[in-house]
């Protein structure tokens, strides 16, 4: 079954069922040591419980708990969870809370409601479905963080003998989120950038990659490029220009 629940959380099926779940805020960043709490709306009541699941990029969803709005506390927690530090609350049968009461970094993640769709179309036809919400990412930042480390790559020989060149900045960072610009000259640069999403490591570790495309011409012009990554508070930047790599031969 969890499995089948991992695949309607990727693809995000809830876009297409008769029930919409709100889920508020879309992003949330505490300081570690503080508490956490995220909204969840399920729009009209079921008698089903609403599950969360928590879901770092790259990852595997995980399920955390899953909560009634008439209980007093959740009565099921998934693998690694525990009421030592994760709740759920309802202040309404519709509106559902979950809390993490001593904030973690490694709770930064993609949270998901959930929660059961038995609704009747205007065709009279009944959907019956599991529905997942929108998510809200939370962002755990702290100071004890160390900062991303950055490999800023050059062109490469072949690209050279084209109009345009790709500069590529490669980021190992604690948390899964990380904020990626990137700057030419000192200046801020808007266009021809493309950042992937993190991709966690065996290390526990996250790789976020950063491509900025450029002018070949402003590249021989020796124009100096940086690369700039802030994971909270801590932020790194590497920079790069033509004189700085090994000659061509």
């Amino acid at each position: 079954m969890l499995g089948t629940l991992c695949t309607l959380i990727t693809a995000l099926m809830y876009v297409d069922a008769a029930k919409v779940l709100t889920q508020t805020p879309a992003v949330h960043t505490v300081s570690a040591g503080q508490e956490v709490v995220l909204n969840c709306n399920i729009e009209k009541p079921e008698f089903k419980y609403v599950r969360w699941f928590k879901q770092v990029p790259g990852g595997t969803p995980q399920y955390v708990l899953r909560f009634y709005h008439s209980h007093s506390s959740p009565n099921e927690f998934g693998p690694g969870f525990s009421s030592d530090r994760f709740n759920s609350k309802a202040t309404s049968n519709i509106d559902y809370q979950f809390i993490i009461q001593t904030a973690e970094t490694g709770d930064s993640a993609v949270y998901h409601c959930q929660t059961w769709d038995n609704s009747t179309h205007s065709t009279e036809e009944t959907v019956t479905q599991w529905v997942f919400g929108p998510g809200t990412k939370l962002i755990v930042t702290s100071s004890s963080l160390p900062p991303p480390v950055l490999t800023v790559f050059p062109p490469s020989r072949a690209e050279l003998q084209s109009d345009q060149v790709t500069l590529v900045c490669l980021s190992s960072q604690a948390g899964p989120f990380a904020d990626v610009s990137w700057l030419s000259a000192g200046s801020p640069v808007s266009s021809g950038i493309s950042t992937s999403t993190a991709v966690q490591t065996p290390d526990q570790t996250f790789q976020i990659s950063s491509s900025l495309t450029i002018q070949t011409c402003d590249w021989n012009m020796d124009q100096l490029y940086t690369c700039k990554v802030s994971l909270g508070s801590q932020t790194s930047e590497k920079t790069i220009n033509k004189s700085q790599c090994p000659a061509e031969g």
